[in-house]
């Protein structure tokens, strides 16, 4: 689903991934960690075409990144759904809205969005709070809304950026939980986290990443 081949990414003088090799298998759950700077960002911002590598090659979903064409990137994307720490929730949009954006965008009937919509909001818990404003929501929530928001389109891969990075212990529990079920749904998920206890106890596979290159692959 996702291989990397050879991949380097400089940003001027700055080397932020160096010949970095590896493979995500369709509906698999894997771990990207690293200390901050470690390239664990730009990995991510590589699998969704937000950039292109230098060297080596990018493979998402059989197609090979940098040979996509104005509307192949588009239509990678939709096979992609992205949860970013910083949760980027529309202040002015309850959470239905927020979520529903996505499908919107991609101009879906709006008599076919409501039904997605509250399905994507009761896998993450939040259907009780469909009216709710960001601001009326905790931290937890707000990025349980980001998640809803990620899955709404049915993507066949979920990308997290330091999903719990704002979180507390039992928040960020409670979101892997998700993603979890969400992988059990056949979803392919990728998380960067430098928090441990993430992937403690797991079993799913870690890479390790330090000073741009992958220094181990584990088990969490």
């Amino acid at each position: 689903m996702i291989n990397f081949q050879d991949v380097s990414k400089f940003y001027n003088t700055v080397t932020a991934l160096r010949n970095i090799t590896l493979s995500i298998e369709k509906a698999e759950m894997a771990f990207i960690t690293g200390p901050s700077g470690s390239g664990k960002t730009t990995l991510l911002k590589l699998i969704y075409a937000a950039e292109f590598p230098d060297s080596g090659t990018v493979t998402v979903a059989d197609r090979e990144t940098s040979r996509l064409n104005g509307s192949g990137i588009p239509e990678l994307r939709r096979k992609i759904g992205i949860v970013f720490q910083d949760f980027r929730l529309l202040s002015n949009k309850n959470a239905f809205d927020n979520v529903a954006l996505t499908l919107r965008v991609r101009k879906i009937p709006e008599r076919e969005i409501k039904p997605i919509v509250l399905d994507a909001l009761k896998i993450v818990n939040l259907r009780h709070k469909i009216d709710c404003f960001p601001s009326a929501l905790s931290g937890g929530e707000q990025q349980r809304v980001v998640i809803a928001r990620a899955i709404v389109g049915n993507p066949l891969i979920l990308l997290a950026d330091e999903p719990t990075g704002n979180l507390d212990p039992d928040t960020a529990t409670g979101i892997i939980r998700i993603f979890k079920d969400i992988n059990a749904r056949g979803t392919t998920i990728l998380t960067a986290t430098h928090n441990l206890y993430l992937f403690k106890d797991t079993g799913k596979r870690v890479f390790r990443l330090d000073n741009a290159s992958i220094v181990r692959e584990e088990r969490g």
